[in-house]
């Protein structure tokens, strides 16, 4: 079977319960810029100009509650960043806004921190590391670790205040 060019995820699309409340977090914290809003039920956001990344929508949802522990759905969406200072701003936002961590971990590969929107969707944002400096067994195939990752070396790093 001759499978077509690789593809790449576009976007993701989340129904959430309050769309200026997903805003503010997926735009005023995470960074993400508003590029079209459809009135009080849908926004379209984006990163470097792109038509949107991210698409919120209340069609079905305004007002709802999560959905319930221990059920399918949505792990996590994740977050690229460029590199460990804009990882590290970002984690400053959410540190002033007072959002929980669920948790971070040094992949590797890649280091992540991990937290839930507003709707209590998984969100990680995260940063590559070359890969060169991937960790690989002696056969030469990828290793990944699940090791802590130093959120104030971060910070202190990025001379973002801890």
């Amino acid at each position: 079977m001759t499978h077509p060019a690789t593809p790449r995820v576009g976007h993701i699309h989340l129904k959430v319960a309050d769309l200026d409340r997903a805003i503010a977090f997926y735009s005023g914290i995470l960074g993400f810029e508003v590029m079209q809003k459809m009135g009080d039920r849908a926004a379209f956001l984006g990163a470097g100009g792109y038509h949107h990344h991210i698409g919120l929508n209340t069609w079905e949802s305004a007002g709802a509650t999560p959905p319930p522990a221990g059920h399918t759905g949505l792990y996590h969406s994740a977050f690229l960043y460029p590199d460990r200072a804009a990882l590290a701003a970002v984690l400053r936002r959410i540190k002033d806004a007072g959002i929980p961590l669920d948790g971070a971990a040094d992949h590797g590969v890649s280091e992540a921190i991990y937290l839930r929107d507003p709707d209590q969707n998984g969100v990680e944002i995260y940063v590559d590391r070359d890969e060169a400096d991937w960790p690989r067994d002696d056969a030469g195939k990828l290793a990944m670790t699940n090791a802590r990752f130093d959120l104030d070396a971060l910070l202190q790093e990025a001379q973002v205040p801890a």
